[in-house]
């Protein structure tokens, strides 16, 4: 098992699932990349890390090969699969078709609280790019757009969303160091408050369009630059 990701102890809540807490662990390493392809995981050693029983941990591994982020190979260790391709074109029809929706219907009822919030989460993300932390830039991206759905009263499809995106999470993790990339995700959020402050729904669906679509326009770049990483 890698040890880098696995260096700061593990602190399980007893009151939550014991599996769940080690699935959404496990997933947060493996879409930020934490843990790259290839790598192994080792049921014992999970089990002591986490302190857990090989239970709870085979239903976390089981989940993530649901989710098409790990290989798991019988009587021998689970590896973090390499990026599916079309797992994360899906990813990204899904979507960008629910997101698309989203800005059409917060441009028709905007509100001073939802411009702000959105607003504070662009002001985060330049901090985080000025300090070279593509980690929180991330982080913060993702909180912009759940923001989004929650602010159209419709939080339970992002939550549907993000449990298809494994794939497209990692791809587009890859892709933002590539330079340019993050002062792009900066303009086109700027341009989607703006868009939905003015109530103008067909410039906010384009900028959500332009805002999402980019990754998968440069598929070929980033496979050039992490050789190994993509399969599909």
């Amino acid at each position: 098992m890698s040890a880098g990701p696995f260096d700061t102890p593990f602190r399980l809540d007893r009151s939550r699932n014991a599996a769940t807490q080690v699935f959404e662990h496990l997933r947060e390493l493996i879409t930020t990349l934490a843990l790259k392809p290839g790598v192994s995981l080792q049921r014992n050693d999970l089990a002591v890390y986490y302190g857990l029983s090989s239970t709870p941990i085979r239903d976390a591994l089981t989940k993530l090969s649901d989710e098409r982020l790990v290989d798991i190979y019988p009587q021998q260790a689970t590896e973090v699969r390499a990026i599916d391709l079309q797992s994360a074109i899906q990813a990204q029809f899904l979507r960008l078709s629910l997101e698309l929706e989203v800005a059409d219907q917060l441009a028709q009822q905007v509100t001073p609280q939802l411009i702000t919030t959105l607003r504070n989460l662009i002001s985060q993300q330049e901090l985080a790019l000025s300090h070279g932390d593509f980690d929180t830039f991330g982080k913060v991206d993702m909180s912009f757009h759940r923001q989004m759905f929650v602010s159209a009263n419709v939080e339970k499809l992002w939550h549907w969303v993000r449990q298809q995106s494994g794939n497209l999470d990692r791809l587009r993790r890859l892709h933002l160091p590539i330079e340019g990339k993050a002062v792009k995700i900066l303009a086109d959020h700027s341009s989607i408050v703006d868009a939905i402050e003015a109530g103008d729904s067909a410039q906010a669906m384009h900028q959500v369009r332009s805002n999402l679509s980019g990754t998968l326009a440069q598929i070929d770049a980033i496979r050039i630059k992490n050789p190994g990483y993509l399969i599909g």
